[in-house]
């Protein structure tokens, strides 16, 4: 089957309508997902608003970028160690 990928703009208002009263059955049997998909949106989106759900996925891209610099860091520190060890 293909996976299809929603934005997160569509994920929010799958979770607004659901929100307004629209039965879950037949939301999801419109949106094409499965009642464990649309739950787990529902636990992650709920409440929120398009713009703070951006805001808090900014924050999280930027750490996931940061711990990569830290680990490339880590590396070269750990190889300059052993290359000065093994000289003296």
């Amino acid at each position: 089957m293909k996976r299809k990928r929603f934005s997160v703009e569509q994920i929010v208002a799958v979770v607004k309508q659901a929100e307004m009263g629209i039965p879950v059955a037949e939301l999801i049997r419109q949106v094409g997902i499965a009642e464990q998909t649309f739950y787990r949106w529902k636990k992650q989106y709920v409440g929120l608003e398009v713009d703070q759900v951006r805001q808090l996925k900014q924050p999280q891209e930027e750490n996931v970028r940061l711990k990569r610099v830290v680990a490339d860091l880590t590396l070269d520190k750990v190889m300059l160690q052993d290359v000065l060890s093994k000289k003296l």
